[in-house]
């Protein structure tokens, strides 16, 4: 699968570790590098800021979606393309619409919530693009936990998590997610 537009989901704070963004940078990058452009939530600040400011300096394209609320508080960065929309739901479907596939790095509730969402409609059938976790500092591992524990409860289907793409350097996962073959595992035929 030739990945043309990925859309990121990352924190607009950078947390503790210097390493989240030191890899955010090396995955604008090798996004860049590959000619994929990225779609993000249009932020200045965070992991988010890092990861578009890193895209344009290695002269791929930066495309961001941003609600009026906080496009009005926020100070922006010259983008390749802003959209300022009306709200979240208008921002996640502008950026479901774009996007070829998802990554979420480390961030918060919002962070998320946006992952939840895609990986949602996955599920369901809305989508079959594929949808990675970059797991920097093992930022995820618990999250995959739960995962596992869904499963185990008879809550999720396995081959959803099968589905999920973790990996801990920006080109591995650039790589498994051009490998991905979405495989529609009907919700309501198998537990």
């Amino acid at each position: 699968m030739k990945l043309k537009r990925l859309c990121v989901f990352c924190g607009s704070s950078t947390g503790k570790h210097p390493e989240y963004i030191n890899q955010a940078k090396q995955l604008g990058e090798f996004l860049a590098k590959r000619g994929i452009e990225l779609i993000y939530g249009g932020g200045n600040i965070g992991i988010m800021g890092e990861v578009s400011r890193a895209v344009l300096e290695n002269g791929g394209h930066s495309i961001g979606v941003i609600p009026k609320k906080i496009f009005e508080r926020v100070e922006h960065v010259e983008l390749t393309e802003l959209f300022v929309v009306e709200d979240m739901h208008e921002r996640k479907s502008k950026m479901y619409e774009l996007a070829d596939g998802f990554i979420a790095l480390p961030g918060g509730i919002g962070t998320l919530e946006e992952l939840a969402e895609v990986m949602t409609w996955y599920q369901i059938g809305y989508h079959n693009k594929p949808i990675a976790l970059f797991n920097i500092n093992q930022y995820y591992d618990s999250f995959v936990s739960l995962l596992q524990h869904m499963v185990d409860e008879g809550f999720l289907n396995g081959e959803y998590v099968n589905s999920l793409i973790v990996e801990d350097h920006p080109k591995a996962l650039l790589d498994e997610m051009e490998r991905h073959e979405a495989e529609f595992v009907d919700k309501w035929s198998k537990q």
